[in-house]
């Protein structure tokens, strides 16, 4: 296991320092969790289901009362400004925005609407200016900017789930789970928009538990269990630990080059 060199920085796109997160009296969900986001870094945080990947991007965006869990320890902090316990509003309007597991996309409303959304803390010019530049990103969307959201395949409603949360002008994107139940392609799609997201300017916390795409994208990475963070290295590093593979990419050796 690798520990966390990093201090918390006001040039951290995110700091989490010692973060213990607990649903109702018992049930602890983070214990001393560290992890951190350097500005313009893909950083990915890895681990099965129930591990507490959800739990952690719910506690960074203001989610995690919506859930009933609450942070017993620790702060969170994005360019030097605690987030720790504050509203959703708040923490978009500070340039933290999230991409939800299970898309969330309001499916009687048009795509346009939907990313008009995604843009309630923006407005005139710059609503505009980003709609726009979301669907030339996204050109499937364009050409269903008028359909109900509920109409669109997997594939595209991921695309809008994650084209909405951009639309606030994010200095940090928090995707959960963005490939699941995707196909091979639109994996791959993924990865490609992941990049073209960085190269903008904006950090990434990918949240994911497919391992060999998150490794094929991020600079870093961490790996969650049972509430704990229990490695952290550079990707290229993680790709190569053999007994990571076993754990979470389910390839062999000859597999992983």
């Amino acid at each position: 296991m690798t520990t966390n060199e990093d201090s918390p920085s006001e040039d951290n796109a995110l700091d989490v320092s010692d973060l213990s997160v607990r649903y109702g009296r018992s049930i602890t969900a983070l214990h001393n969790v560290n992890l951190t986001v350097r500005d313009g870094e893909v950083v990915t945080l890895m681990g099965l289901n129930g591990a507490g990947k959800s739990t952690l991007a719910r506690a960074i965006t203001g989610l995690l009362p919506v859930q009933g869990g609450s942070i017993t320890s620790g702060s969170i902090r994005s360019f030097g400004e605690a987030l720790t316990n504050r509203s959703p509003r708040w923490i978009v309007r500070h340039g933290v925005a999230q991409t939800l597991e299970g898309r969330r996309i309001f499916g009687a409303m048009t795509v346009i609407e939907n990313l008009e959304m995604g843009g309630s803390t923006v407005r005139g010019a710059e609503l505009r200016a980003n709609r726009e530049q979301l669907l030339q990103l996204f050109p499937r969307l364009a050409e269903r900017r008028d359909q109900a959201a509920g109409l669109l395949s997997g594939g595209e409603q991921q695309m809008l789930a994650v084209a909405r949360a951009l639309m606030s002008s994010p200095r940090l994107l928090v995707l959960d789970e963005p490939t699941l139940g995707l196909s091979p392609k639109l994996v791959t799609f993924v990865r490609d928009t992941i990049r073209a997201i960085q190269d903008s300017g904006t950090s990434v916390l990918l949240i994911e538990q497919n391992a060999t795409m998150a490794l094929s994208v991020a600079d870093r990475g961490y790996v969650i269990e049972h509430s704990r963070i229990v490695h952290e290295d550079s990707a290229a590093n993680l790709r190569a630990d053999e007994g990571l593979q076993r754990l979470l990419l389910g390839l062999g050796k000859e597999d992983a080059a």
